[in-house]
């Protein structure tokens, strides 16, 4: 007897079983291709345009870095060469407490000018951003005007300024401000007056780029609700720019931590930085390995605090 049960498969509609489904439109499945083929050509646009970046990294910055690790584990040789091995005596000496006090005097060095490239930065580029109008290629080309010249040329002219028969202590005397010349130059002054001047447009050029993308009714708004001008910065516009402030932070912290040529040219031995360390053993000690291992125990040291730094700060926007 023939079963009353339906074929195996096939639903009470029949939809799955007897009756096929229905084919695609032709257009659309020509579209899928174009599509399809459009984002195969943008990601080999894509690998192409990146192609450069990626090989430069890795020649001078990969490739390089490789070659200081493997050097941290070596030893010096005799002649000043290094000898390649296994050993970790060099990091135990870069933690040494020895160094801990230059470690802690960079830090604060680097932090201060931070601070103080935030302070002058922050007005200035709110001022081109919000005020600057059809000058703002003008005042940036201003602030750039610095780096048209080299960094220790610029560094050197501070010390024509700062010496004790510069220019600041003749005018100083000459305007009977200061009985005699005082003494800026081998202070801490002086240092963080360079790093100051030398890392300003680090700064200021995120703030600008953060600001300048501001929603400006977001400001009108604050006024129409009976805020004020500092109210309105305090609760408006510095918590909208925060991506620019901490991008201007890290890019002037991390190399002011390491500088070596503004403490080396204003300052003297009781403002020695972490930075002088590190050439003096690689030029005047000859010890490679040694210098090796303390730019990396640097950069560890330097990954820690930005991590907590930015997971502290709370922002994953940054310019």
């Amino acid at each position: 007897m023939p079963s009353s049960a339906a074929p195996s498969g096939q639903g009470a509609g029949g939809s799955s079983g007897g009756i096929p489904p229905a084919p695609a439109p032709e257009g659309v499945g020509l579209f899928s291709r174009v599509a399809a083929r459009l984002r195969g050509r943008s990601a080999l646009t894509a690998s192409l345009l990146a192609g450069p970046t990626l090989v430069w990294l890795l020649l001078f910055l990969i490739l390089p870095l490789c070659v200081i690790l493997v050097y941290s584990l070596g030893s010096r040789g005799a002649y000043g060469d290094v000898v390649l091995g296994f050993s970790f005596d060099n990091y135990l000496k870069a933690f040494s407490p020895l160094w801990f006090p230059v470690i802690l005097r960079s830090f604060a060095y680097a932090a201060i000018a931070t601070l103080l490239t935030l302070l002058m930065g922050y007005p200035l580029a709110y001022f081109i951003a919000l005020f600057g109008g059809r000058r703002k290629n003008l005042y940036l080309i201003l602030l750039m005007l610095p780096f048209w010249t080299s960094y220790l040329i610029r560094t050197y002219s501070w010390i024509v300024i700062l010496r004790t028969q510069g220019v600041l202590n003749t005018v100083l005397t000459s305007l009977h401000v200061v009985p005699e010349p005082l003494n800026l130059l081998n202070t801490p002054f002086s240092v963080i007056l360079g790093l100051t001047y030398g890392f300003l447009p680090f700064m200021t050029l995120p703030l600008y780029a953060s600001l300048e993308r501001l929603d400006k009714s977001l400001i009108e708004a604050s006024y129409d609700l009976g805020a004020n001008r500092l109210w309105t910065l305090l609760k408006v516009t510095i918590p909208l720019s925060l991506p620019g402030i901490v991008a201007g932070t890290l890019l002037v912290f991390i190399p002011a931590v390491g500088d070596f040529v503004t403490p080396d040219l204003l300052g003297g031995p009781s403002t020695m930085m972490i930075g002088n360390v590190i050439q003096s053993q690689f030029l005047s000690a000859r010890d490679w390995a040694y210098g090796s291992a303390l730019s990396f125990s640097l950069m560890a040291i330097l990954l820690v605090a930005i991590f907590f730094y930015v997971r502290r700060v709370g922002t994953e926007d940054l310019v």
